[in-house]
Order: structure tokens, then C-alpha cells, then sequence
């Protein structure tokens, strides 16, 4: 078998065991979605035109729906794989704090924007899994890479979430954390 086949098989497998633990989940395209347009173009204004890329560069989770690019089908199965494992760290969190839960906790306290505490745990709980899921499929040195970091930790940092938590020396220490629990080739 073709590692292309077995990256498929993966990304199959993933959605099958996510359908058998969440009976309703459901992949969308955030593009043909009315309510991700609207919230696309708020969060232009609220980032006074930092953040562009939520349509195209960002998967979104609500309740037991993720929300997909419109190149999701074409995205490498691999990549789809890591982020299907961050986006289902998501779907868990919203079984466990209900829909008004979530929102209250990730887009209000304790502050919409810069300090945004539980924005910040919840995310971070979701890079974790995609931390180690990248480890998993391209091994423990990929995540280690200074650019994949750097990438991680700038979601945290910048406007991609609204600067949810801007102590980088914090995040780097929880991402070391996290990389300590990945065995390591070298």
C-alpha cells in the first residue's frame, strides 16, 4: 500500500471514530455558511484588518459541526488528519461545556481580546493534540522544528485569535512541555 493510501486510511479512520463518538458530527464548508461569512468580516473589523484568513486559512468547530476551507478535499490527507485531531479536542470541549458555555468562556472572558484566559487554555489544550499528532505523522522532529513553533505559538500571540495570550516566554514553556511528552528520534 501507498503511503498516500495509508495517510487516506488515517483521515478515514478519524472521521469514522469521530462519527461513532459524536452521532451528529458533521464536516461543512465554511465558505457556503452565512453565519462564518459574518463572522469573517467582524473579525476584519475587530482586528482592525489583521486577521484575513479565517474563510480560507482557519477549520472552526461549533458544537458537533467543523467548519472546513473550501480546499479541504484537495488538503493533503495528512494535514487533514492533524487538524481533524485539533478540531476534535474541540468538539470534546463543547460536550463538555455546552454551546453557551463555550462561547461564554472563549470569546468573552476574562476579555475578548489580548487577555483572553480561557481562549487561551482551550486553544491550547487543541495545539497540544496537534502537536502530537504532527509527531505522529511526519515523526518527533517535525514539531521540534523552530518554524512549526514559531507558527504554533504566533497563533497565540497575534491576531489569528485576537492576541489571545501575548506572553510568548509562558508559551514557550508550556509548548516545551508538550514536546517533552513526544519521544524524541535523536
Amino acid at each position: 500500500m501507498r503511503a498516500g493510501e495509508d495517510a487516506e486510511k488515517r483521515y478515514a479512520a478519524l472521521v469514522e471514530a469521530l462519527r461513532a463518538e459524536f452521532p451528529t458530527f458533521r464536516i461543512v464548508r465554511k465558505d457556503r455558511s452565512p453565519l462564518h461569512r459574518a463572522i469573517h468580516y467582524a473579525l476584519i473589523l475587530l482586528t482592525f484588518g489583521r486577521m484575513r484568513a479565517y474563510l480560507d486559512g482557519y477549520q472552526t468547530t461549533i458544537r458537533r459541526t467543523v467548519y472546513v476551507t473550501s480546499d479541504w478535499d484537495d488538503t493533503d490527507p495528512d494535514q487533514r488528519y492533524v487538524t481533524l485531531r485539533h478540531e476534535a479536542i474541540h468538539l470534546r470541549q463543547f460536550r463538555r461545556y455546552t454551546l453557551p458555555g463555550m462561547a461564554l468562556l472563549y470569546i468573552f472572558l476574562p476579555l475578548p481580546m489580548g487577555l483572553a484566559w480561557f481562549r487561551a487554555r482551550l486553544e491550547k489544550e487543541a495545539y497540544a493534540e496537534t502537536i502530537r499528532a504532527a509527531a505522529e505523522v511526519w515523526g518527533p522532529e517535525h514539531p521540534r522544528g523552530a518554524s512549526y513553533r514559531r507558527r504554533i505559538i504566533d497563533q497565540f500571540t497575534g491576531a489569528s485569535y485576537g492576541w489571545m495570550w501575548p506572553f510568548r516566554r509562558s508559551l514557550e514553556r508550556w509548548y516545551d512541555g508538550i514536546l517533552a511528552t513526544v519521544v524524541s528520534t535523536g
